[in-house]
């Protein structure tokens, strides 16, 4: 018998979902990722932003015979349910919440059935809606080690309405479509990309000992680099300065030496130093 790849439930999530004739049109005048295209059966990441261009909330988009469901964070749906209706004015577009569980698998094994490919990052797995399937004793923390094992920041990271999406990798990760067309917060985040340089990511650092807590100052031959924004024994996420990281020797504010774990997804986003 063949078996699966390791999966457990993600209640930390919700689903939406979205129908009608104006489906399509409606989402794509909001969201960062090009719903135009989206297939039954294929999912994107992609996330609603502020008009200023900050980041609200990541989901992800599930392909539909007759719409899509949206994956959001389950603490956040009231809200993001609400600014769709807000959106909606005269569109003829359904939206209402799901019962649906989420899931997500990894792992070298085949998947189960039904199971769709996570678009952010090789190695990543999949994810599925529907009755959780898999090995019971796996949890979210096991899912969520195994992302940050891979570099990649998550909802804790960067918050809401304070960060940029390209800050938090999204256009790194497959979250934003720039030849869509408009979308809320556009102006802001296709400004950001035809600059070039990012000055500022969310990368994975490694040190000795406990984490810092979130918000502690990271720093660059005396200069402050960024800031933990989650982590734990020997490693964290931070939001840096890449253009700092050249300054001297980095250290935590208690004096500790730290380093950056670059993942090899961030490619050409590495900047010489």
């Amino acid at each position: 018998m063949t078996q699966l790849s390791l999966c457990a439930a993600l209640p930390s999530r919700a689903v939406i979902t979205v129908a009608g004739p104006d489906w399509r049109n409606f989402l794509q005048g909001l969201l960062t990722q090009d719903v135009d295209t989206l297939a039954q059966g294929k999912l994107r990441f992609a996330a609603l932003l502020t008009p200023q261009g900050r980041l609200l909330w990541d989901l992800f988009l599930a392909g539909q015979a007759d719409g899509c469901l949206i994956d959001c964070a389950a603490e956040h749906r009231a809200a993001i349910l609400q600014r769709l209706r807000l959106y909606r004015l005269r569109a003829k577009v359904e939206i209402a919440e799901s019962g649906v569980a989420v899931w997500a698998c990894w792992g070298d094994d085949p998947p189960p059935p039904h199971a769709l490919a996570d678009p952010r990052a090789p190695g990543l797995g999949w994810r599925g809606y529907g009755p959780v399937v898999g090995d019971p004793t796996r949890t979210e923390a096991d899912y969520d080690a195994h992302r940050f094992a891979l570099g990649l920041p998550g909802p804790a990271d960067w918050g809401h309405d304070r960060t940029y999406p390209i800050e938090a990798n999204f256009d790194l990760l497959g979250g934003i479509d720039f030849k869509k067309g408009c979308f809320v917060g556009q102006e802001t985040t296709s400004r950001m990309k035809r600059r070039g340089a990012v000055k500022t990511r969310m990368v994975p650092i490694a040190f000795e000992g406990a984490a810092p807590a979130p918000g502690a100052g990271l720093l660059a031959g005396g200069l402050r680099a960024g800031q933990v924004t989650t982590g734990g024994d020997g490693a964290a996420m931070a939001l840096l300065r890449l253009d700092r990281l050249a300054e001297g020797a980095l250290t935590l504010e208690d004096g500790r030496p730290w380093r950056v774990a670059w993942p090899a997804w961030m490619g050409e986003a590495i900047p010489a130093v």
